[in-house]
């Protein structure tokens, strides 16, 4: 998921000594806290004197939040810590009466109008936490959340997110079908990335979409979509939040860990053919043969040959913008590598292409729709005016 909005905040104020968790993957790969957070502080959020700055995430990663704390204290910004999990996430729908989810948080909002940047680690160790919960609950929820979301990305705040649906869980990792150490090595590995060289592909890639018409993207399991990009911009996800994204504003200043995607939002109305997908997964369940219509830009028809249901639900309980063919993103990182033989996905593996279908913000959109699936499509080709830039799963392109 693309938009990070929490129900509540439960607030630990940074002064003295936090308990501390063990981060999921630490006895596979050698995690230096400390390397970590001057990662993400200095270079990723460029935390500066003066900044005011949420750090969120869960009880497991204490110890990095800590660490994360006291550097942009250390830079002369002021820290906040705000802790979730996924069992306060349930209960909020358990035990609270239905009748507050029509609520927007103020504590979220003003939170959103006062800090300059946010640093979120991704606190879920289940694919599914609200299992069971009515989709029509989760919408209005969703929709009273939304203003904070808004808000950020109107006030250009600085937003780094370490996870992109690849955090290493043990669940993730069952579902992936692989070991959950074989994960934890390469999702740290695609943290650790060289960001310059990232940023020189992600610029490449970007110079070969920019002037482009018409995207194609195929598929041998039977996915044929086109769509028109003429004059959109694109964004690039290098890891970085750089004085010139800060410029470009809204999207330019996201950034999801593992980085390494580039996107585009397509000219509203254009999209047409289908998306196939063999394996999709939707709140930790399996789609099996997922297909996508799409005419004028927008889903008409939705089949799959098994586990269809808890999307078909989700999907109609929503309002407008949920039918939007949304966004196109290109994965660009050469460190992440969708493991042979598993059910692995991953957004930023070099030549995934993935479709999304309803909220665009994130990406420089104007669908603000609180419902988004994506299509992760590995092995396909994408196509600007007939030149490759994705060849069956492997980037073309000259990078300097």
């Amino acid at each position: 998921m693309r938009k990070t909005m929490m129900l509540l905040v439960v607030v630990v104020c940074v002064v003295g000594q936090m308990a501390v968790g063990q981060s999921t993957g630490e006895q596979a790969v050698a995690l230096d806290y400390q390397v970590l957070a001057e990662k993400l502080v200095n270079q990723c959020a460029g935390i500066h004197e003066g900044d005011l700055v949420r750090i969120s995430g869960g009880v497991r990663d204490c110890k990095l939040l800590e660490n994360l704390a006291v550097l942009v204290r250390a830079r002369g910004a002021f820290p906040l810590i705000t802790l979730s999990s996924d069992e306060m996430t349930r209960r909020f729908y358990e035990e609270i009466p239905e009748v507050y989810d029509v609520q927007t948080s103020d504590f979220e909002v003003k939170l959103a109008s006062i800090i300059t940047a946010r640093i979120h680690v991704d606190y879920s160790e289940t694919e599914n936490p609200l299992s069971g919960v009515p989709p029509e609950r989760i919408v209005t929820v969703n929709h009273a959340n939304a203003p904070a979301w808004d808000l950020m990305l109107k006030r250009k705040v600085r937003q780094v997110y370490l996870g992109n649906d690849l955090y290493p869980t043990a669940e993730r990792a069952q579902l992936f079908g692989v070991a959950q150490d074989e994960l934890a090595k390469i999702f740290w590995s695609g943290v650790n990335v060289d960001y310059t060289q990232l940023r020189k592909t992600g610029e490449a890639l970007r110079t070969a979409l920019d002037g482009g018409q018409i995207v194609h993207i195929t598929h041998p399991g039977g996915t044929d979509l086109k769509m028109e990009i003429t004059a959109r911009r694109i964004f690039v996800s290098d890891g970085v939040v750089s004085p010139e994204d800060m410029q470009q504003g809204n999207a330019g200043c996201l950034v999801w860990l593992p980085a390494g995607e580039v996107y585009v939002t397509p000219v509203p109305e254009t999209a047409e053919g289908r998306v196939v997908v063999d394996r999709q997964f939707f709140q930790g369940q399996e789609i099996r043969g997922l297909e996508l219509k799409f005419k004028a830009g927008k889903l008409v028809s939705m089949k799959a040959e098994s586990g269809l249901e808890p999307l078909k639900a989700m999907y109609d309980a929503q309002g407008p913008g949920k039918d939007v063919l949304s966004v196109v993103d290109i994965g660009i990182n050469s460190n992440v590598h969708n493991i042979t033989g598993s059910r692995m996905v991953a957004w930023m593996a070099a030549g995934t292409v993935t479709v999304g279908l309803g909220d665009n913000t994130w990406a420089g959109g104007m669908n603000n729709s609180p419902f988004e699936f994506y299509n992760h499509l590995s092995g396909a080709t994408l196509k600007v005016d007939g030149n490759v830039l994705v060849d069956a799963g492997e980037l073309v392109l000259k990078v300097p």
